[in-house]
């Protein structure tokens, strides 16, 4: 089975914040498959979903700890469905780091952008989406959630070149 994580704080307070972007990546995929991220299981909400072009089924998690407790409902998971971190998972989220106790797993990053120094990232990182972002948010969720189904469809190596050259000739056009 295949895993992937999205990563941010429960809550509805922090529902539409940079922090969640790991939480909103993952409805998207659940959106596409037609289900819904809702069952209980190992500390996370979770919902099996069959991803298009993808043999193995998927797990969908979003964990019900905070961030910073995040790693231990990802390994709750992993020891439940015997899921191998270098093949099997993969953890969508914003650019700060969080403790798994492995950098070996795959890893999808949304968020923060340069401007945003270090000083004034929680502020930003737990404060509301403003409605001139909605647009911006929209595509770097499906954009996430593109890279997610590549990974699993075609591998990592494969969906970092597609996707990184996307990435240049967005920004080349100034679309980023």
């Amino acid at each position: 089975m295949k895993l992937i994580v999205g990563l941010g704080n429960p809550g509805i307070e922090y529902q539409f914040t940079p922090h969640n972007m790991g939480f909103l990546a993952v409805d998207v995929i659940a959106g596409r498959a037609a289900v819904k991220v809702s069952n209980r299981r190992c500390r996370a909400l979770t919902a099996k979903a069959k991803i298009e072009g993808v043999a193995e089924p998927v797990l969908l998690a979003k964990p019900e700890t905070f961030m910073n407790l995040s790693g231990m409902a990802v390994r709750e998971l992993m020891e439940e469905y015997e899921v191998t971190p270098q093949r099997d998972l993969i953890v969508l989220y914003d650019e700060l780091d969080f403790p798994l106790g492995t950098e070996e797993f795959v890893r999808i990053r949304m968020g923060v952008g340069p401007e945003h120094k270090v000083s004034d990232g929680a502020r930003y990182l737990l404060s509301q989406f403003r409605k001139s972002q909605y647009e911006l948010v929209d595509e770097v969720l499906e954009r996430a959630a593109d890279a997610a189904t590549m990974i699993l469809r075609d591998g990592v190596a494969r969906a970092m070149n597609a996707v990184n050259q996307r990435l240049k000739a967005d920004t080349a056009e100034g679309k980023v």
